[in-house]
């Protein structure tokens, strides 16, 4: 097909904003205990479903009245599968019991606080989860019918996650944490033995981690011999094999330059899986971005698992009838999908969209590297402009965008928004600043101290690397984000002015003071870490605070709030919007009501694209 001559940012393209809002969620995959059927959820606009589908393809929703939502800090951990039920855990925090036959979902906690992560015993008499009311988390254990009242099974660390069974159900194993760490700083896996007709615990004992050396997903051997986990190491991560009876401890597998577990922002996330035999583990690592899967035998060899056409895989789950492994798969041109691979490859269960988009208005990243503040090298990737149908002239226009977190990384992975964009005429920058995962423990620690001063000048020189090699408009830079990445956008526009044509903040910090008092209990110490203990740096939170230098904000701006984000709430986006409003900088405030931190209602992404659209062509592509 010919291409016609166009200029950037005004393709046509197939990738609507109508396309984007109906797009499906995949939120995490298991195989039921026998094997034979696949249970996942699909997040549909603000309805989140479990679905339980045949190896042929045959699926059914299991419930669709009630929405599965994991309530302990950011979420996760919704559901679980014991022989005969689903354990799934309801937006009101409640976890039901509902049969996989006919029947409905009844409750088995009651309903006050939040629960995650439910998991049942190998007898199916009983139910682990972890359960905060915002103030004391605790793990609980709960009679599968719910007909008695839920007990403290563990308590005493701030925080829980990923509770497992032993096959045997003598034996429970938790990872731990107290504050002011975060998961991924510091952590313990617990070993503990259980008796009574009411399980409780009689023995516990650390088997890894501490204040300095983070650990992640304990998970028994099917036969009940071994212990494995993931500890963090100097700078990668180390896969941990554990003996229960000789009480023998080795590394098993180290790989380099690359990561085995992920940030724990959420509950009930998964790197490894045992497989049936009991002699070998399956573990999918982070390398700089890209997915890679291996299987690592219990005396050490190590193979490696071709999984092309993907390169981004989370969430793995291995079926113990035949060793098949399934995952939510996608690469940069696939969308994401539910696979199953087995020894006859890959193979597609469902699909996050309709296969409507030829993969030619899919970009293809390009890792990026870049010099930095203090001869330091930073990450990204680029997306360049990508429409069959059309040719620009010059230099594209780029969207730099900043992702959440800190902690978090811009991957390999299908990143709709990106196409969205790059099919209009847009470059994309994904900007992976000191503080990112993904490239090993000194540099995501660099942030620690200095959030808000390194993450803005790695974007701001990443803008000035883009424009030097001629791959961006340096005079039409757009810096967007969310969350943390929504105050680096914030920052840069206060502390560079004149950098960015225009900036695009969504559910952004703008006041440190604020979030320290108003943040839940998650983040509570969060930032302390990032920035500094108060009293002692409360200089730097006014410096890094872009409320107090609003009246250097000369870029255009717009901002997209959720009414009920309990994370970053509306008062963050009002101070700021209130100081603009007394400099006369062009800005525009849209609050979505009943969203939350991140937006899910369809109409909401719709609208979000509409009003963004509108936002860059008025002030970046038709601006003088």
């Amino acid at each position: 097909m010919a291409s016609h001559i166009k200029p950037f940012g005004l393709w046509e393209s197939p990738i609507s904003p109508q396309l984007l809002s109906r797009r499906v969620r995949f939120e995490d995959v298991q195989w039921t205990l026998d094997g034979q059927f696949l249970m996942w959820t699909e997040s549909r606009s603000s309805q989140t479903v479990p679905v339980l589908c045949s190896r042929s393809g045959v699926r059914r929703d299991l419930n669709a009245i009630q929405s599965l939502r994991g309530g302990v800090g950011y979420g996760g951990g919704e559901f679980s599968l014991s022989e005969e039920y689903l354990l799934f855990v309801e937006r009101d925090g409640r976890i039901y019991a509902q049969p996989f036959q006919h029947g409905t979902p009844r409750p088995i906690t009651p309903p006050f606080g939040a629960c995650a992560s439910p998991v049942a015993s190998p007898d199916g008499k009983w139910v682990v989860f972890v359960w905060s009311d915002g103030i004391q988390d605790v793990l609980g254990i709960v009679d599968s019918r719910g007909q008695q009242w839920p007990q403290k099974l563990a308590t005493g660390a701030d925080f829980y996650m990923q509770p497992a069974w032993h096959p045997q159900g003598k034996y429970l194993a938790w990872v731990e944490w107290n504050q002011p760490n975060m998961p991924w700083d510091g952590s313990r896996v617990m070993l503990a033995t259980l008796e009574g007709t009411t399980p409780v615990i009689q023995h516990m004992q650390i088997l890894g981690g501490d204040d300095h050396t983070p650990v992640f997903q304990p998970a028994f051997s099917p036969d009940g011999q071994w212990l494995c986990f993931v500890e963090g190491g100097e700078e990668w991560d180390r896969l941990i094999l554990f003996h229960l009876s000789s009480g023998a401890r080795q590394v098993l597998y180290a790989p380099e330059q690359a990561h085995l577990m992920v940030p724990a922002w959420v509950q009930g996330l998964r790197t490894l899986a045992w497989a049936p035999d009991s002699q070998s583990i399956y573990i999918v690592q982070n390398a700089l971005g890209q997915s890679n899967l291996s299987r690592i035998s219990i005396d050490g060899k190590v193979e490696i698992i071709s999984t092309s056409p993907y390169t981004w895989l989370s969430q793995i789950t291995v079926s113990h009838k035949d060793g098949a492994l399934a995952f939510i798969a996608s690469s940069p041109n696939t969308p994401n999908q539910i696979v199953i691979l087995d020894q006859h490859g890959f193979h597609t269960l469902a699909y996050s969209e309709p296969e409507m988009i030829s993969p030619e208005f899919y970009p293809v990243p390009e890792s990026l590297t870049w010099e930095t503040s203090g001869g330091m090298t930073a990450y990204g990737l680029y997306y360049p402009p990508s429409n069959p149908q059309f040719q620009g002239r010059g230099l594209p226009p780029a969207i730099f965008n900043v992702h959440g977190g800190p902690t978090s990384q811009a991957t390999m992975a299908y990143n709709p928004e990106a196409a969205y964009f790059t099919s209009r005429g847009y470059a994309y920058v994904e900007v992976n600043y000191r503080g990112s995962t993904g490239y090993g423990r000194r540099y995501r620690e660099a942030l620690k101290g200095n959030w808000g001063k390194v993450d803005v000048e790695d974007a701001f020189t990443c803008a000035q690397a883009l424009a030097e090699r001629q791959l961006a408009d340096p005079k039409r830079l757009i810096i967007k984000g969310g969350s943390a990445g929504g105050y680096t956008v914030l920052n840069a526009l206060a502390h560079f002015p004149g950098t960015f044509k225009a900036g695009v903040c969504l559910y952004g910090v703008s006041n440190l003071f604020m979030l320290d008092m108003d943040t839940h209990k998650f983040e509570a110490r969060y930032t302390a870490s990032l920035v500094g203990e108060l009293p002692e740096a409360a200089q730097k939170y006014h410096d890094w605070s872009p409320v107090f230098h609003a009246r250097n904000i000369r870029d255009p701006l717009i901002i997209f709030q959720g009414s009920e984000d309990k994370v970053v709430p509306p008062n963050q986006s009002e101070v700021i919007v209130k100081a603009l409003q007394q400099t006369g900088t062009p800005h525009r405030y849209i609050l979505y009501e009943g969203e939350g931190h991140g937006f899910r209602k369809s109409e909401t992404i719709l609208n979000y694209y509409q009003e963004l659209e509108r936002f860059l062509l008025q002030y970046v592509l038709f601006a003088p």
